[in-house]
């Protein structure tokens, strides 16, 4: 799959992806109303990949903005690939609501997004940070009606996650990259020590002599490795310049030197969840 030169892949299921995302994650201290604009911002700068999620608690705020931007004329409904993750809806609880965690399970939510596909409600369907066992059991499961078609991953050169591309580029899966620049410092999710990958030395290397900036050289690298990849900003300056990777190339060089960062270190452990029976970082890839 190459990505160097386009800005969309096709899916398993034939619908298009645009190779580069705008992520709308943000910690609680940030206004609502900054997804808003921030999603505007980008949908101006040519970002038609938009990715959200019902844990984010803000897709109303960047629904409003991709209306604003559809009734102005800036881009339609059907140019824009708009990706979410369904929250505690399609899990099963008790009689107080709470939800039954022992009895969750992988297959049994993967058709209930069939379902969704199958109803019109979506027309892809994915997963997110599932390890290859994971995927594998969504594979081989009686009756599958669809595979997924992407399995969107925390992905960067400190964890880039090689052994799960390979995985997932021969089950013709798409793999997205989440904090692909690193990751935001809330001490919610990650720790204060993290280092700093846009600080990295290589990449601020290779950033000169391209004359880019280091978050450019970030997700250039996971185009060309064929990885779909989300960039998250809310400052209108680095929104633009996220969108500035299609008109420059790595060399394989560079390619190599990012891919000698590799440490395998995840920004968010989900530490919260370890004790989960799906807990999907116990593997290798």
């Amino acid at each position: 799959m190459d990505l160097k030169h386009s800005r969309s892949v096709q899916l398993n299921d034939g619908n298009l992806m645009p190779v580069l995302g705008f992520g709308t994650f943000a910690p609680e201290e940030i206004p609502k109303s900054k997804a808003t604009e921030a999603t505007k911002v980008a949908i101006d700068v040519g970002f038609r990949h938009i990715d959200a999620a019902y844990f984010y608690q803000n897709e109303e705020e960047v629904g409003q903005a991709l209306r604003d931007k559809m009734a102005d004329g800036t881009v339609k409904r059907e140019e824009l690939f708009y990706t979410t993750k369904p929250g505690e809806e399609l899990l099963p609880k008790d009689a107080s609501g709470k939800i039954i965690l022992e009895i969750v399970d992988i297959r049994d939510t993967w058709e209930a997004l069939e379902k969704c596909k199958d109803s019109g409600l979506t027309k892809s369907i994915g997963v997110s940070n599932f390890n290859h066992k994971q995927l594998e059991l969504i594979l081989n499961k009686p009756g599958l009606k669809y595979k997924p078609t992407c399995n969107q991953v925390e992905c960067h050169p400190y964890l880039n996650q090689s052994k799960l591309l390979e995985f997932c580029k021969s089950k013709d899966i798409v793999l997205v990259a989440y904090s692909a620049l690193g990751s935001h410092r809330d001490s919610n999710w990650v720790k204060s020590d993290s280092p700093y990958l846009l600080e990295e030395p290589v990449l601020k290397t290779i950033a000169r002599k391209h004359n880019r900036s280091p978050g450019q050289v970030a997700l250039r690298y996971q185009l060309q490795r064929g990885v779909v990849v989300l960039a998250k900003s809310f400052n209108e300056k680095r929104i633009k310049e996220n969108f500035q990777v299609f008109d420059f190339e790595l060399t394989s060089e560079d390619m190599k030197m990012i891919d000698g960062l590799n440490k395998n270190f995840r920004y968010a452990k989900m530490s919260f969840a370890v004790d989960h029976p799906y807990y999907p970082y116990s593997e290798e890839y």
